[in-house]
């Protein structure tokens, strides 16, 4: 073999190494691109997924939000609405208490209704002896109808006659004034309590009020309801 073949040879040898290289070269860097692709789409994947997670996270406070300010709305409503419940069962039952001034007013049908509530809070305490406070205007009124009430009394209960002392040292306050509003008043009626002081019945006209006004009360509110609602 002369210098020519072995060159020839090893330009061969060369060329093929060349070439395998190149196809080795060509391989890696399609490989590196596949890589590069499959690592850029996982990031892009990853990248879109944080994204997607971050709206959900934001969405999901915008919603929680508005929930809140929905129930803080609808609270606030509420609030509102009772209150105005409220304010108007306060102005009929302060129209109720004034109409109360008028029953006094008219001296025979008052006196009836006096001797009535005697009766009904002596039936109530059922004791021998007691005594009653009224106010210092309705004296007269209340001792001219004690007798008769302690015979109705008697009858009713089927005792003897109670002992009534009427308390003249201490009154029940005045009927309500416009000059002193916020003073202690009472529209009528009577306060009657055991001898000992330890049984005490408040039968005045504003303690009736107030026990009818607390028994309608649901009925009242009922009826609010119903015209809030219409």
């Amino acid at each position: 073999m002369n210098d020519t073949d072995v060159s020839k040879q090893i330009q061969q040898m060369v060329r093929f190494i060349r070439q395998e290289a190149e196809e080795k070269a060509n391989e890696i860097s399609v490989s590196a691109e596949e890589e590069f692709n499959i690592e850029k789409l996982q990031l892009v994947e990853a990248e879109k997924k944080k994204i997607r997670q971050e709206y959900e996270r934001k969405e999901k406070q915008v919603d929680v939000r508005k929930k809140i300010e929905y129930s803080m709305q609808l609270n606030a409503s509420r609030i509102k609405v009772l209150q105005a419940q409220d304010d108007v069962v306060n102005a009929m039952k302060d129209a109720a208490a004034k109409e109360l001034l008028n029953v006094s007013s008219d001296h025979h049908v008052y006196k009836r209704l006096l001797k009535d509530l005697i009766v009904q809070s002596l039936l109530r305490l059922k004791e021998p002896s007691v005594l009653l406070r009224c106010r210092e205007d309705d004296l007269h009124l209340v001792k001219s109808v004690l007798d008769s009430a302690a015979e109705e009394y008697s009858e009713k209960a089927s005792v003897h006659a109670p002992e009534i002392i009427v308390d003249n040292n201490v009154y029940l306050p005045p009927a309500p004034s416009h000059h002193n509003a916020h003073a202690l008043s009472c529209s009528g009626g009577v306060v009657l309590a055991s001898k000992d002081g330890k049984i005490v019945f408040e039968n005045t006209l504003d303690a009736r009020l107030d026990v009818v006004f607390r028994k309608k009360l649901p009925e009242i509110r009922k009826w609010l309801c119903g015209q809030v609602a219409a």
